[in-house]
């Protein structure tokens, strides 16, 4: 399973450093969007490819 880390703040809800695991992906029309899933198991937040780029780095 892919894991990310948050390399910048999200505003009220997540802190630059926050781990997220890959949980689905999918393309409509050529956009693909991604849910994550908080390392604390609580929330999903669904982003962009370009948003996966360029707030995340891949850990492994």
């Amino acid at each position: 399973m892919k894991m990310f880390k948050l390399i910048e703040d999200v505003p009220s809800a997540y802190k630059k450093g926050t781990k997220f695991f890959l949980i689905s992906h999918s393309e409509f029309i050529g956009v693909k969007s991604y849910v994550l899933l908080a390392e604390d198991l609580k929330r999903k937040i669904e982003v962009t490819e370009e948003e996966l780029m360029s707030k995340f780095v891949t850990i492994h």
